[in-house]
């Protein structure tokens, strides 16, 4: 499907959480980091789920189960049941479900939360690569402690022709500590090893996307990530609007070289975007405006004019949004946007 390029991040009238009838929140870099709850996080979804928006949680990380991460959502005063967490092992179960037998062995390279999507499916989870009928390999993120020799075991059953499926290729994960290598990483080494590629179910790609609409039944719903290159993405190739929130792993500067598929509807702060409306953005003269600021693009550089609220920084860098998406097209910004950031401490 062919998609008309954004341009600019969107304006609602209404705010989000009664403009759209569920929220699909990722989880790591939106709600919580390093376990512990991001800012405004779990009053601004109580707010919203209080108001009748359905909430449900979206994640690419295939380590803990569906009950393991409510329960910790609990924990985090995020009141959440199973059945509102959706992960990329789930898609990635069905994924194998669709290609191999009922009954069917399936190595597991990674963690519980595969091996318990795998019985959902009618699958059974094994740990080594000599099982007589293998039918798949399913390489998912299994912790920053998950030993070498695992890799070894994904390939030597790959190289003896048994189909490879991963849950996701995310290259890098948010932590406590800093941003660690994620399920992508380990990916690339058993592709490395193997010159195999695997089938991948987890957001951006479509598998992830269905297997979130067959399990909430969302009609309006509204993608909420941290990612460019999976949340954002994710919403472009399931054709649903999405917001980005900044507390994860985006910042101004790659927000503003955004190709096509990585430029969300909405841009926010943090999870406080979900109870409100958001500025629209306006050409003005040579440049855009939303508040009381104006992004220009000239002589190479995009240049933020105007005397906005000092508060207003997102005004300003949806603005500088609008600026450089219009600048690149169907590409990526080339304009130099530092001053301009860095007048707005983004």
């Amino acid at each position: 499907m062919t998609r008309q390029s954004r341009t600019s991040p969107a304006g609602s009238e209404r705010s989000l959480h009664q403009a759209y009838d569920t929220a699909l929140l990722d989880l790591d870099g939106v709600v919580y980091a390093g376990g512990e709850a991001i800012g405004y996080a779990a009053e601004s979804l109580a707010a919203a789920r209080a108001d009748g928006m359905h909430l449900a949680y979206v994640t690419n990380n295939a380590l803990r189960t569906p009950e393991a991460v409510a329960e910790h959502l609990g924990e985090l005063g995020i009141p959440t049941e199973a059945g509102e967490v959706i992960t990329s092992a789930q898609a990635v179960a069905r994924l194998i479900s669709e290609q191999v037998a009922p009954g069917s062995k399936v190595l597991v390279i990674g963690g519980e939360g595969l091996r318990v999507a795998l019985r959902e499916r009618g699958l059974v989870p094994v740990e080594s690569a000599d099982e007589e009928g293998l039918a798949a390999v399913v390489q998912g993120y299994g912790g920053p402690d998950l030993p070498w020799s695992r890799f070894a075991e994904a390939s030597y059953a790959i190289h003896r022709g048994v189909p490879w499926f991963a849950s996701n290729t995310d290259l890098t994960i948010p932590g406590a500590r800093g941003i660690g290598p994620g399920n992508g990483a380990a990916v690339e080494v058993v592709r490395i090893a193997t010159g195999a590629e695997p089938q991948v179910a987890g957001k951006p790609l479509p598998p992830m996307h269905r297997e979130t609409v067959l399990r909430t039944g969302a009609e309006r719903p509204l993608v909420v990530g941290d990612r460019l290159d999976t949340d954002i993405e994710g919403a472009f190739n399931g054709d649903v609007d999405s917001l980005l929130v900044l507390t994860g792993v985006t910042d101004g500067a790659q927000l503003l070289r955004a190709e096509p598929a990585h430029r969300p509807t909405y841009v926010d702060r943090d999870l406080r975007g979900l109870l409100t409306g958001q500025p629209e953005v306006v050409a003005s003269g040579e440049g855009f405006r939303c508040g009381g600021w104006t992004a220009v693009a000239a002589a190479g550089v995009l240049e933020l004019r105007g005397e906005g609220d000092p508060d207003g920084c997102l005004d300003a860098l949806r603005a500088l949004c609008a600026a450089a998406w219009t600048q690149a097209g169907d590409g990526s910004c080339t304009l130099d946007a530092g001053k301009a950031l860095a007048r707005i401490g983004l």
